[in-house]
């Protein structure tokens, strides 16, 4: 499907004659899979690809020549790093991000931004659940994606009702515990950091936490077992919340200072504790609503910021919202080049931990292009967690989760391959 963009530069090229009508603008598309226009970029720009449905004009003196190929399934990808238009680009590490992986949902199913989990309607993506064996095999798909895809992050959602089975303030219920526990611990044995994320907006049934919900003690409280049980292990990572929404973020910040002391106390004092904003943990308003200074005088218990990390979402579509199957942008110049330069400014780090689109022409040219940004911007940018695979069905618009074959091996989805995989 031709985009917005697309279709202006195809507008501002169509009526030109002769030799100029034969060159794509700088930004135009120069090249991809069915694609039948103008494959020479007009004088200052060179065709870069992006990948196999895509290449685009970029100025010359924004061509990064530096490359990387990676296996999937039985064919090579090759992928060309650029620049973005509207920043310079940083010393680069030479690697990318540190941190590339994918959600592994199914205990956050049923949960609604209200705050509202069904603690029934969970769909855990563990094959021998509940003594069953026709789950979601979360644990190979990460084994998978660890030894096939370079991953080496995953993020778990879960619902807060699902840990305490539905009864706020109460001790982790040893069932449902284990249960996610087994996920924990298979993501842990693939050697990747593995994200405790708790799927519920801010809020228990539609209360706020510490702003006329749950106290900001009964939401500790949760913290401070799942810390301890978790202490000793380096590379459990504490997702704090996802998506906050509609909060004071003056008065979130200060739930979060609380969560992260008690995390500290706890024992997990040097893993990396993600810090979220409010607008849906938006990349492109956690500095215009207040959320990175908010966030940004957060400290550890002796005063170091150290490990403390902004975590932040974007989607690609029309609404930001994450349902639909078409992309319409990179997000770059809204979004992760402005976060850029105020993290630099302020010495701090940030981590994408939810992102995706459709395995659709668009989004993969898109995310492949912001994807790229990150890399090249990896000096402030942590690394990406795309959404979703686990137990989400490969039927589902936005679903990266791999097909497992007859003989054992997997099959990524388009977007995983082309984009986020190492």
């Amino acid at each position: 499907m031709i985009n917005n963009k697309a279709a202006l530069l195809f507008a501002a090229y169509a009526g030109v004659s002769g030799v100029a009508a034969q060159q794509q603008t700088t930004w135009g598309q120069c090249g991809g899979q069915g694609y039948s226009g103008p494959t020479n970029c007009v004088s200052g720009a060179a065709c870069s690809t992006i990948n196999s449905y895509y290449a685009q004009c970029v100025p010359a003196t924004g061509i990064i020549t530096s490359t990387t190929t990676r296996a999937t399934s039985a064919t090579s990808t090759l992928k060309s790093t650029t620049a973005s238009a509207s920043t310079t680009p940083p010393p680069s590490n030479g690697s990318g991000t540190q941190f590339a992986g994918i959600n592994i949902a199914g205990f956050d199913f049923s949960c609604s931004t209200d705050g509202t989990c069904n603690v029934s309607g969970a769909y855990p993506p563990l094959k021998n659940y509940d003594g069953a064996n026709n789950y979601p095999d979360g644990v190979g798909q990460m084994q998978h994606f660890v030894k096939d895809d370079g991953f080496n992050i995953f993020r778990l959602p879960v619902g807060w009702q699902y840990l305490v089975n539905g009864t706020l303030g109460a001790t982790l219920n040893p069932t449902n515990l284990g249960y996610y526990d087994q996920l924990v611990q298979g993501c842990l044995a693939t050697g990747a950091y593995c994200i405790i994320d708790i799927h519920n907006y801010a809020r228990w049934n539609t209360g706020i936490i510490g702003q006329g919900g749950p106290t900001n003690a009964q939401f500790v409280n949760l913290w401070t077992q799942l810390a301890t049980k978790y202490a000793s292990e380096s590379k459990i990572w504490f997702g704090v919340m996802n998506e906050p929404h509609d909060v004071n973020i003056t008065t979130w910040a200060a739930t979060v200072q609380l969560v992260v002391t008690a995390i500290r106390n706890a024992g997990a004092t040097s893993q990396y504790i993600s810090l979220p904003g409010t607008d849906w943990q938006s990349a492109g308003s956690i500095i215009s609503d207040g959320g990175a200074a908010a966030l940004g005088a957060i400290t550890n218990p002796d005063g170091s910021k150290t490990n403390l990390i902004f975590d932040v979402h974007k989607y690609l579509d029309s609404d930001n919202s994450g349902t639909n199957s078409i992309c319409v942008t990179d997000n770059v110049a809204s979004a992760f080049a402005p976060l850029a330069t105020w993290l630099r400014s302020n010495n701090r780090k940030a981590i994408l931990t939810e992102t995706g689109g459709g395995n659709t022409p668009s989004c993969e040219q898109y995310l492949c292009q912001q994807i790229q940004y990150l890399n090249q911007n990896a000096d402030v940018y942590l690394g990406y967690v795309g959404w979703a695979a686990g137990s989400f069905d490969p039927g589902y618009p936005l679903a990266e989760t791999p097909v497992q074959n007859a003989d054992g091996s997997w099959t990524d989805s388009a977007l995983v391959a082309l984009c986020l995989a190492r």
